[in-house]
């Protein structure tokens, strides 16, 4: 196994075990929440700007590559939600209050988000330049959108 692969299959590892366990258990203070769900943001951006730059010719496009970054993104897109707890509204994040106060609207962009990476996913194992360029946009504009109602800057 490669050191790529190994990085990967560790922080999938780690991630995976954060999963069951509701966000009040995980997190004894809220500024660890905030790092949480803005690391786990930072991973996630990272792969899918690999995804996205393959997809608009930017970087050559590799299939195997695609493929552990879009696995990387469909398990990230699950886990920040997590870090939206209550007491979490921190002036140091760049998270808008209607986070908290449209917190049903936000649990269906993050829905949507999840469904979207799921379908990049699935594009991905097939190894088709073409059908990961028709999943990539929907999954872009899905954090678009998201970034437009509840990121601030």
């Amino acid at each position: 196994m490669n050191t790529t692969a190994l990085r990967h299959a560790l922080l999938f590892g780690a991630l995976c075990a954060t999963l069951p366990a509701p966000a009040s258990a995980q997190f004894a203070r809220a500024e660890e929440a905030v790092k949480y769900r803005q690391g786990a943001w930072f991973v996630l951006n990272q792969h899918f700007t690999r995804i996205g730059n393959m997809a608009r010719g930017r970087l050559p496009f590799d299939a195997r590559v695609a493929l552990q970054d879009a696995e990387v993104v469909a398990t990230l897109a699950r886990l920040p939600a997590t870090a939206f707890g209550h007491g979490t509204d921190l002036p140091t994040d760049h998270a808008r209050p209607e986070i908290w106060t449209e917190s049903a609207r936000f649990r269906e962009q993050n829905e949507r988000l999840v469904a979207e990476t799921g379908r990049l996913l699935a594009a991905a194992k097939t190894q088709d330049l073409a059908q990961i360029k028709a999943a990539f946009g929907p999954a872009a504009n899905t954090c678009k959108e998201c970034h437009d109602a509840y990121r601030s800057q």
